[in-house]
């Protein structure tokens, strides 16, 4: 039976079903009286949004909901992570894009879906109440499946969550709807309903390190016993040493100058750390580095900063013919100072970088989430804060304080 054609009340036990659990209406905010009046279940006309209206401050606005067309979806927001580009749209709006509906690392279950609507991207079969996450938007580049992109990434692509405002205005996952448009829009989505909400808020982060680390072992020179270095212990870095960890690696040395961050980073699998606050000078680091694996450089490196004092340091951490992947600049962060002979030319370092992820690098993830949690690795515990919609601001500023590792909107 054509989705369409079930009458509301199928739809409301459908949605109540999947809804077991959530707060009652009472516990909504104020500021949203819309919501709170909507019978538990129903699907109200009008969505609250988190607009960014102008540098550092974001307004709740509230649109009507569209109509779902018949390849379109209509998404009840659980949860929406926040990204260090949402930090750097909130601060400087680098992508000129407010006012903006933001927020992609974001996951909820289907309410509405149109009638052409029956497998997600990877072919997996959806039905309302299911669980999903959106990838990228091919609207420039519609003829990209699933299987044409071993070597083409996000760049090029749109996402959900940094897209020009319109007349649809459900943009962005730090909303309490988000509408997935189907057709030529060129959207791409996954079924995730076999996760844990944190674990599918933490997808697209991950996604972005199961790249790094894909495009890691092209070089030929990262394997089981390697010895590797992880710069920058942020929820990226962390994150980095997770995926090395499930893939059987285990001479993993962490550093970073937060000696919290370093004891997590014990937690998610590496061996060894050191804190560059306790050396002077990058000779001492390097041989600091050296020390922790027993008198050897590094095998490979990942730079996970966004720092060009930081890249310029990494090389005197890697052995002749080692590696290098460079994954921490997703924007323009400034110039590094090397010196090519020293650090590539006389070591023969082969160096990839990283931006981003693929749609295939999307559904590994989904299975390293499963291995990591499986193997005791405490991902939920990178998620140190969460806030509802109503104060994503306070949340944004967590973020850009640097007070915590991953922060995350989520609904009641």
């Amino acid at each position: 039976m054509d989705m369409n054609n079930v009458n509301i009340e199928e739809i409301v036990k459908q949605v109540l079903a999947g809804m077991a659990g959530t707060a009652p209406a009472a516990s909504a905010p104020a500021a949203a009286p819309a919501p709170a009046a909507t019978p538990a279940g129903a699907i109200p006309k009008t969505a609250h949004v988190a607009v960014l209206t102008e540098k550092e401050h974001f307004d709740i606005k509230e649109y009507p909901i569209p109509p779902v067309g018949d390849d379109d979806i209509l998404v009840k927001v659980e949860g929406c992570g926040v990204c260090g580009t949402d930090a750097h749209e909130f601060k400087r709006d680098p992508f000129n894009l407010i006012p903006v509906a933001l927020g992609h690392e974001g996951t909820g279950e289907i309410v509405a879906m149109g009638k052409n609507v029956k497998t997600d991207t990877a072919g997996k079969p959806v039905k309302i109440g299911d669980k999903v996450v959106t990838c990228m938007i091919f609207k420039d580049d519609p003829e990209i499946t699933m299987f044409d992109l071993n070597k083409k990434n996000v760049g090029g692509a749109d996402v959900y969550g940094l897209l020009p405002d319109d007349d649809v205005h459900l943009n962005g996952w730090f909303s309490d709807y988000i509408f997935i448009r189907g057709g030529n829009f060129g959207s791409t989505f996954f079924n995730v309903s076999d996760l844990d909400l944190d674990s599918r808020i933490l997808i697209e982060p991950c996604a972005v390190l199961v790249h790094a680390v894909e495009r890691a072992k092209t070089t030929g020179i990262l394997r089981f016993n390697s010895r590797v270095v992880v710069q920058g212990c942020g929820p990226i870095g962390l994150i980095c040493i997770a995926v090395l960890r499930t893939m059987g690696i285990e001479n993993i040395c962490a550093v970073d100058g937060n000696q919290q961050r370093l004891d997590f980073a014990k937690r998610m699998g590496a061996t060894m750390s050191v804190n560059f606050m306790e050396h002077k000078g990058i000779e001492a680091l390097a041989e600091a580095v050296k020390e922790q694996f027993g008198g050897h450089l590094a095998d490979f490196a990942f730079q996970c900063t966004g720092s060009p004092v930081a890249h310029a340091n990494i090389y005197k951490f890697i052995r002749n013919g080692g590696g290098l992947c460079e994954l921490g600049f997703f924007i323009n962060g400034g110039d590094a100072t090397i010196n090519p002979h020293f650090d590539i030319c006389s070591k023969e370092i082969t160096i990839v970088g990283s931006w981003v992820y693929t749609l295939r690098d999307y559904v590994t993830t989904f299975d390293f989430l499963k291995r990591a949690n499986a193997i005791g690795l405490p991902m939920s515990e990178l998620i140190t804060d969460k806030y509802p919609l109503e104060e994503i601001n306070e949340a944004l500023k967590k973020n850009l304080a640097m007070t915590g590792l991953k922060i995350a909107v989520v609904n009641k």
